[in-house]
């Protein structure tokens, strides 16, 4: 369908929306701006905001709308999981042709889905930066990193973060799987605000074997080895489901981090691949993780059924608990998809700023304050998610690390509308903003583009020479972010 008008009715050259008028929102949020920017789906509709054919919404959603008469609830206990390299499409519910996932398809009838939800990155640990720290990679020097690939920087324990900051008002707090934001012995999970931490610290591995891709056994209980060679994936399902399972005197915090379906490919009971790709690490060879002459359509499907079978399991765990109802759950994943992925129509896949890059699967269940069944358009990426949940559970930012993310939370319990804002990513030798629903982009040719998602999502019609104004804007306002970021 056509792009809808933009609020001021006008539209451009070849039926193309004029720009969107207003400044680009100050990356320095103010306290009011944080407890109550929020975006209603009036503002998204009125900007032309569609989904991809993929994420069109199913019959039996409806456009969000928060829930009437608000209901109230104590502090939400909160399970935030990520999927690893998971692709925009790759699920059912977001229109994969082949792959199965009725849980996490369940989850999102439960909740909200969002069709425009974007990482906070392009790799894994600079959007796990942006998520802890609620800002742009680039603030810090470990964000830098794409990803962190050795024991020289990491997330710097005096930064202050979600779960520290939610410990310090009351949550308990924990780190289940991937960490990737740098190394023992100066960084860690349970010095960066996390009470318990049970996982991995690289990037990447083998899910047997626990070698990374240094060849170092890389699982650890706190910051002691632990030694278990079962199927990684279900490990780590057992650790959440115990940990939600618990009889918690207080609210908590889970982030629980998947590796799956992040490459070895290797599913459950694929020992032979297994034992092969140990023996080429122990013997050397720096790539056998990678994986590269392996996998299939077939095998990343098994990864991502399985994902979403493990997934399902901790939510039953979850429910048997009785907690559900006041357990916030988000699942993401942290980047776009890799080689196998479905990311269709999206151009682009891990590593790029292209819409297949950072476009990514997001749900959100609540019971007790959000009603089930409902789709967002709303834009939103990482950093959000880390505004809304600090609000949420009624903790504050650390005003001396001031948040690039917008809280969602009156959007999510009031409706409240969000002024319009930017969305901004950096990469080496990329950069891309969102405004509304235009999207400007520089990729490694070093030529500005400019597109209008709401009708191009596959970000094919460079609409830079129709529109030389607005692309101007979108430049300058990338610049302006990016001069108050530290340099690579």
């Amino acid at each position: 369908m056509p792009p809808s008008p933009t609020p001021s009715g006008g539209t451009g050259p070849g039926g193309v929306p004029a720009r969107p008028s207003g400044d680009p929102v100050s990356a320095s949020l103010s306290r009011r701006a944080l407890g109550g920017a929020a975006a209603g789906a009036a503002a998204a509709a009125a900007l032309g905001v569609t989904a991809a054919p993929a994420q069109a919404a199913a019959p039996e959603e409806r456009e969000f709308r928060a829930a009437s008469p608000r209901r109230h609830s104590r502090r939400p206990n909160i399970l935030f999981i990520l999927g690893d390299d998971l692709g925009c499409a790759d699920l059912s519910s977001y229109g994969s042709p082949h792959i199965r996932t009725p849980h996490l398809d369940r989850l999102a009838r439960q909740g909200v889905r969002f069709t425009d939800a974007y990482s906070g990155s392009a790799t894994c640990s600079p959007t796990r930066f942006s998520l802890y720290t609620g800002r742009y990679p680039g603030r810090t020097a470990g964000g830098l990193a794409e990803p962190i690939a050795d024991r020289s920087v990491g997330l710097e324990p005096t930064h202050p973060t979600l779960a520290s900051l939610l410990r310090d008002s009351g949550y308990a707090t924990a780190l289940i799987g991937k960490w990737h934001c740098g190394y023992l012995p100066d960084y860690s999970p349970t010095r960066s605000g996390w009470d318990e931490f049970f996982g991995n610290f690289g990037g990447a591995l083998e899910y047997y074997s626990k070698l990374g891709l240094g060849g170092e056994y890389d699982l650890y209980e706190g910051d002691a080895e632990y030694k278990d060679l079962r199927y990684y994936t279900r490990i780590l399902t057992e650790r959440a489901s115990e940990y939600v399972g618990r009889d918690h005197d207080r609210p908590w915090l889970l982030n629980l981090n998947f590796t799956t379906p992040h490459w070895p490919w290797v599913a459950d009971g694929d020992k032979e691949t297994s034992d092969e790709i140990t023996r080429r690490i122990k013997a050397g060879d720096g790539r056998a993780l990678w994986h590269q002459d392996g996998g299939s359509v077939e095998k990343y499907t098994q990864l991502v059924e399985d994902l979403d079978r493990s997934i399902g399991k901790v939510l039953d765990a979850l429910r048997r608990s009785g907690q559900e109802q006041d357990t916030l759950v988000v699942f993401a994943s942290d980047n776009g998809g890799e080689r196998f992925s479905y990311n269709w129509p999206l151009a682009g896949n891990k590593g790029s700023l292209q819409e297949g890059g950072i476009r990514v699967p997001s749900v959100l269940r609540w019971p007790a304050r959000i009603d089930g069944g409902q789709v967002s358009r709303l834009p939103l990426f990482s950093p959000d998610w880390t505004a809304t949940l600090l609000e949420l559970a009624g903790a504050r930012p650390d005003p001396a690390h001031p948040l690039d993310g917008t809280s969602l939370a009156r959007y999510l319990l009031r409706g409240d509308e969000v002024p319009e804002r930017d969305l901004f990513w950096r990469v080496r030798g990329e950069r891309a903003l969102r405004r509304g629903d235009w999207k400007y982009y520089r990729g490694k040719s070093g030529r500005d583009q400019l597109f209008h998602l709401g009708g191009d999502v596959r970000e094919q019609a460079d609409l830079a020479a129709v529109e030389p104004g607005l692309t101007a804007s979108l430049r300058t306002a990338w610049e302006r972010i990016d001069a108050g970021l530290l340099r690579y």
